[in-house]
Order: C-alpha cells, then structure tokens, then sequence
C-alpha cells in the first residue's frame, strides 16, 4: 500500500518535477518563531513541525532550497514587510474575514482565539463581556488584525507575547487575555491558574505570507499548496501532525531519552543493592534503638499536639480579638475577631483623632511601651491595646465596652436624678413654709372680711359716695372674698403638690405595702404631670367605689407617671391638627383590679415591643432618654404580684393595662411568701 501511495503521488507531481527540474535551484527563506507543537519548534537542533515539513515538500515541487531561519514574531513581522529582508515567507494566522496587507497563500490550517482567564472567574459569553475589563492582545497577532480600525470598549493592553499576557494575568495586572488555542495549549500546562474561559471569539487560518515582491514565489507556492491538497498528500501531512487531536510528539527522541534513562536506573539499581546490602547491616543495629526512640518521639508529639490545640482553643474562645502583627503590619495570627476595625477609616480615638494602624504599631515597637486607649466605631465603644511581644512584633487586643459605657452613663443619670430628688425635696420643705403663713393669713382675712361687711354697710349709708379701691364697698368685699378664696385654693393646691411630691421623692421601704385605693394613686400621678398633660386632651374613666388593693401608693405613682409622661412623648400636642387623646381608666374585672392608659401616638414595631423593659433600651437616646424607665415599672409591677400587657401598632397608637389581683388575694400571697414564685409580665402584641 505503501509503494502504491508513492507510485500514485509520483505520477500526479511528474509533470511539476520535470518542470522544476529544468529551472535553476533557487533558495527560500522560511522564518519561524513558534516553540508549539505541533507547528514548529526545534528539537535536538532541527527544526520541526507542521509549517516546516509542508514549506520543504512545497519547496521540492518548486525546485527551490528551503533555508529556515529563527526569530521571534516581532522581528519577523518587521522582516516581511521590508522589501530588503533577507526572510522570504513566514507562517502566520489571519483573520478569516480580513486579509493582511502582505501577499498571502491558500489557508493552510484553520485555528482560533478564545478568551482566557483566572481559575474561578466567570465564563465570557461574548464581547459584551469584555466591556470595562483590561484585555491582554498580542501585538501584531491575527486578534491585534482582528480588532484594528474597531472601536473598543475595554482596557487594550499591548503584549509582545501571549505568555507575557497570562504572566500580567497571574499578577492582576489584566483581566482577560484573548490568545491563539495552540499557543494557549501548550501554556496551560505552565499556568494551572489560568483555564479557557469562552467559546472562540475569532476563528483564523494559518497562511504562508510574504512582502509585495515575492508575489511570483507567493503564486507558486499556492499552485503547489493546491496540487498538495488534490493529490490528498496534504490530508496526510494533517493526519500526521495532528492526528485526532493530539499534539505530535517525537518518538523516536523520547524512546532514546527512555533508552538512555532504563540504563541509567539500571546502573543506579546494580549500585543501590551493593549499596543496600552494605547498608542493611547497620540498620539492623540500629532498629530497636529507633523504634524505643520512634515511640517516646511519638508520644512527645501527641502531649505537644494536645497542648497546641487547647491553647488554640483557649486563644479561639477568648471573647475579644486577639490579632498579632510585624513591623509592616502584616497579620502573622489571628483569632478573627472584629479585625477589620482596625483598617477601617471610621474607627477612630474618643477625642476624634483618627486611629492609623501603621503609625501606632511603628511606634510601639520603636519605643517598646504599650499603647491603651479607648476607641468609638459607630455607635459603639471599643477598648484597643498593643502590646509588643519582640522587636518586630506586637500583639492588639481588642475589647467591646459599649455595655459598660452605657452601664457607666446610667449610673452617672442615676446619680444626677438621686441628687434631684434630694433637691426636690428640700425645695418643697423649703416651700411648705410660705404656703403655711398664705393659707394662715388667708384664714385671718376672711374672718376680717364677714367683721367688716356690717361695718362697711353702715358707714355707705352715713356717705354714700365712699369707695373701696374705686369700686362700690358691696362690689369690692365680694371681690376681695373671691380673691381670699382664690388664693386659699391656690396655696392649698401648693400644699398637696409639694406633700405628693414629698412623698414621691421619699425612699421606699420595699415589701411594706398597705392598703390603698387605685383611683387616689391616679389623682396624685394627674396632679404631678399636670404640666405635661395640659398639651393633651385627657380623658379619665374612674370606678367608683374605687377598686382597693395591697401596695405601695408611692411606687405605683411612679409607674403611672412614667407611662403618662411615655404617653406625652409618643402623642402630639393639641395644636396639630389631628389632636391626640390619653385616656385613663380604672375598673374591676374577673375578681381583678385593671389600671390602662391608652394613647393615639405614634406606636411601637414589633423589635420594640420585643425589648421595651431591657435596662437601657430606649428609642429616645437623642433626646435624654435613658431606657429605665419601664425596667423599674416592670420590676415594682412584679414586687405587686401584678401582669402588665402592652398593646401597640405603628401609627395606630398603644394601650398598657396593669392587672392586680383582689386585695383578699394579696392578703393570701404576699410578695414576702412567694419569693420563688416565677412572676411574669406578658408583653403581647396586636396583630
């Protein structure tokens, strides 16, 4: 079959062999550049390849001497477009839709371009998504021909070879690399980094070209391209090369390198056992020392790895972050805890100053003295500490204070209201002296007046025109009577202020509850809000006979006058135009006594509702809330053996109902016998 294909191609080419042998033997420079197989490269010094033996069998029928010579793309696309070039014909991709401007063969092999970038980052569908990214493109290449005279929305980054492209790649200094499938074949396997990220984008075709001059030799070589592909010898030059896919490779030179290498092994084995045996005798000596020391090795091992994975663990569960760093502020360990903070331009000192994690760790080490300060991120507080562990190295922990500082604040409004309640209290002793001498002067002018109504009446009758400031003497003590009691109301509404104030401000005596009536803690909580509540319409629904109970008055109106004054803040006043109600009611329901109040307000969400009663918690921080308010309502609600409920919409307003039990109910349970009784206040909310 052999000799049959030899005949046949001889038979064909007969008639070009007798013509080329008449003409002179000319020489062809063939320039190539590639190292990929299976096109061109250069093994044991001879050039190889696809292109290679195609230009040499071409050259046969041209009767024309094929002289290859080797530099790298950019000089021979230099060298083929000088007429003076001492490079005749180089092998080259072209577009399939634009050809060069140099003279140009037949297609020899078809190829294409595809996208390629890093392992991990998403599959490039067409052009569009290259819009805005940093593209790699080969200068000169068939890509480069490709996209000249286009517009282009992406970054254009010129390389000089498509391996420099996937090295920027790697570095991150481009995004996509657009490179030939063969070249980018026989990369991938030095980048594992790096995969095919597209389906091709351009499709190419391998071309013999050449300068302007040559076009004669350019037209010869496609009349024996095309006499090589209609004698089929072309289809086995593909299959040779190229096969079903598989890159060619020289086996006759790796059955030489295995050969070289089998007798390598071989005289290395015949040495080893010579040596083995030498060997095998010292080693026998020296096993049951190695296993006695393997086995206390071993076991040091294990209390080392015991010991390393609870101080791993200890540094893990350490609720503050605990994070070392080197002199150039790189993390060395770290138990991964709020460790961004410490980069992040919000995270600053207190004072204001801004925190710069470089400087303050430069300066710690440079004087070898730790650093404390307090920090705020937010709306946060944060205790940071660097303390230095050598002369390159140092250790941040970093501590979350905003519990204490909130806890720190409270205690400093606990203080402040102590002290107001104090003062209160002197100030209203202070005034029960003047509304004593009013309300005694006050007493001693009405008994004047009813002495001095006869009298007055009978001097108007011996002078008629007698006046008593300008007025008639009848007019003016009826005036003067209506002014007494005017005043006497007046200083005796001072009165029972400032004594409800008194008792407000006196400290309790806890679980001394005595009798008391609900409506009179009502009365006294109205009368000490009465300035608030004034701004408001107020509605009371009082039962009479009023619902009796077991308690403490003063620590009951402190829990209603917390809600009326909660009630204040979540209602608007009178003047709006939609004026906002605040009822009050007492009554008897189910053998228990009820105390609500329900306001028109703004409501609460269901997170609010959630946590209305934790210390601390207000939505009024702004405006001098300290979000203690209802904890202390709850806790004295509790020490009554009662239930608060708190229904609350958004916009739609809220309604509290306190529920104590009958007074002969309290009578059987007081809070003193029912210490470990669970008491418990329902919060629900209105759906």
């Amino acid at each position: 079959m052999k000799y049959l294909l030899f005949l046949l191609s001889f038979t064909l080419f007969t008639p070009l062999f007798s013509y080329a042998d008449t003409q002179p033997k000319q020489s062809i420079v063939f320039g190539v550049h590639s190292k990929t197989a299976p096109l061109e490269w250069r093994n044991n010094g001879v050039d190889q390849g696809f292109n290679i033996e195609l230009m040499n069998r071409i050259g046969q029928m041209c009767n024309a001497r094929i002289l290859t010579r080797r530099k790298t793309f950019q000089q021979l696309l230099s060298d083929v477009h000088s007429p003076e070039s001492d490079i005749d014909v180089i092998a080259i991709v072209s577009p399939v839709t634009i050809d060069r401007d140099l003279s140009q063969s037949d297609p020899i092999y078809a190829t294409h371009a595809k996208a390629y970038t890093l392992q991990g980052k998403a599959f490039i569908n067409g052009w569009h998504d290259l819009v805005g990214k940093r593209v790699a493109i080969k200068k000169g290449a068939f890509v480069d021909v490709y996209l000249s005279g286009q517009e282009q929305e992406f970054e254009r980054i010129d390389v000089d070879l498509y391996e420099t492209g996937f090295q920027l790649l790697i570095k991150g200094q481009v995004d996509v690399v657009l490179a030939e499938n063969f070249v980018a074949r026989r990369l991938l396997p030095f980048y594992p980094s790096i995969r095919s990220s597209s389906d091709p984008l351009i499709y190419g075709a391998f071309n013999f070209v050449t300068n302007g001059k040559n076009a004669p030799l350019m037209a010869k070589i496609n009349e024996a391209l095309r006499q090589l592909k209609l004698s089929g010898e072309y289809d086995k030059l593909v299959n040779k090369w190229f096969g079903t896919g598989r890159e060619k490779v020289d086996l006759t030179t790796t059955q030489q390198k295995m050969l070289w290498l089998a007798i390598l092994v071989s005289i290395i084995s015949a040495f080893g056992m010579i040596l083995t045996a030498y060997i095998s005798a010292s080693l026998r000596k020296r096993t049951l020392s190695l296993k006695s020391e393997l086995v206390q090795r071993r076991k040091a091992e294990q209390q080392i790895l015991s010991l390393s994975q609870q101080f791993q663990s200890v540094l893990n569960g350490i609720p503050h972050g605990v994070t070392i760093f080197n002199r150039r502020c790189e993390c060395l360990w770290s138990n991964d805890k709020n460790n961004l903070l410490l980069k992040s331009p919000e995270f600053h000192f207190t004072q204001g100053q801004v925190f710069q994690l470089d400087d303050s760790l430069i300066e710690v080490l440079n004087e070898q003295k730790s650093l404390t300060a307090d920090m705020s991120y937010h709306a946060q507080y944060w205790q940071l500490q660097i303390h230095p562990i050598a002369e390159d190295q140092a250790v941040i922990l970093l501590e979350e204070t905003t519990e204490q500082q909130a806890l720190r604040q409270a205690n400093n409004e606990a203080s402040r209201l102590a002290s107001l309640g104090e003062l209160s209290a002197g100030v209203a002793h202070e005034i029960n002296n003047p509304t004593g001498l009013i309300i005694h002067s006050i007493a001693f002018l009405n008994h004047a007046l009813c002495d001095l109504k006869p009298a007055a009446h009978h001097y108007t009758q011996q002078n008629p025109f007698w006046s008593v400031a300008g007025l008639d003497p009848n007019q003016a003590i009826e005036e003067l009577e209506i002014s007494c009691a005017t005043i006497d109301e007046g200083a005796n509404r001072i009165s029972r202020i400032v004594s409800d104030l008194k008792c407000y401000a006196r400290p309790n005596i806890a679980n001394k509850h005595r009798p008391m009536k609900l409506n009179e803690v009502v009365t006294v909580s109205l009368r000490l809000t009465a300035n608030q509540i004034k701004l408001f319409n107020l509605t009371t629904h009082l039962q009479l006979p009023e619902p009796e109970l077991m308690g403490d008055a003063q620590q009951l109106q402190q829990v209603l006058i917390n809600l009326i004054q909660n009630a204040c803040h979540a209602s608007k006043p009178i003047s709006d135009s939609i004026p906002s109600l605040i009822t009050i009611e007492t009554y008897t329901r189910d053998s228990d006594h009820y105390l609500t109040i329900t306001d028109t307000g703004a409501g609460m969400d269901d997170a609010t509702l959630k946590r209305i009663t934790e210390p601390f918690f207000t939505t009024r921080r702004s405006s001098g809330g300290t979000g203690l308010g209802l904890s202390v309502c709850s806790r004295i609600i509790k020490e009554h053996n009662a239930q608060m409920q708190i229904n609350s919409r958004l916009g739609k307003g809220t309604k509290i109902s306190i529920r104590f039990p009958l007074i002969t109910a309290i009578t059987k349970q007081m809070p003193e016998q029912q210490s470990e009784q669970e008491r418990t206040v329902s919060l629900e909310t209105e759906r």
